[in-house]
């Protein structure tokens, strides 16, 4: 089967009716169920601050959840978010439905005023959305640092360098 690229997805927000058929795609995705059990948790916690889906013909073929983190500095708390998971089903793996999908929750993350993402996963992958390792270096995670990248949502001439601990949603359990 070629993965040639597909029509555009019909990309909407999560509906409480579909998270079974969600449940189905992420288990696939990531072949085990680890990332659909974080997904109800970061539900049912209400940490939850984008999730979106992505359909073809009707029918859920990815999926993206962004929930609430926070870079604590000195005292102060800096809201961003996660990026965690985005997944789309195997069969529309390599079609640009991901990319779709991280595109289309950038610009609604920057309409909610949201400021900095923070994702862990591939680099090559990532940086194609603006993620940086580098701009993550100082920033302080449980998680291994050459998978930990930022992306300021807004513009960046004037912030500081971040620096700071990340602060997960508890669904993530390592705090």
């Amino acid at each position: 089967m070629s993965h040639s690229p597909v029509k555009q997805p019909d990309i909407r927000p999560v509906r409480e009716q579909d998270r079974s058929t969600i449940d189905g795609v992420i288990a696939a995705a990531f072949d085990g169920t680890d990332e659909v059990a974080l997904v109800r948790k970061l539900a049912a916690d209400g940490d939850i601050v984008l999730e979106l889906l992505a359909e073809i013909d009707g029918k859920i073929a990815g999926h993206i959840l962004f929930s609430r983190l926070w870079v604590e500095q000195s005292g102060n708390r800096l809201a961003a978010v996660a990026l965690a998971p985005l997944a789309v089903s195997p069969e529309m793996q390599r079609t640009g439905l991901g990319s779709a999908l991280v595109e289309a929750a950038h610009k609604l993350l920057v309409q909610q005023g949201e400021v900095l993402s923070i994702v862990l996963g591939d680099p090559a992958y990532y940086g194609r959305f603006g993620y940086s390792v580098a701009d993550a270096a100082g920033l302080e995670s449980v998680y291994p640092a050459q998978y930990l990248q930022a992306k300021h949502l807004t513009n960046t001439a004037t912030l500081a360098p971040l620096q700071g601990k990340l602060i997960y949603a508890s669904a993530f359990g390592e705090n």
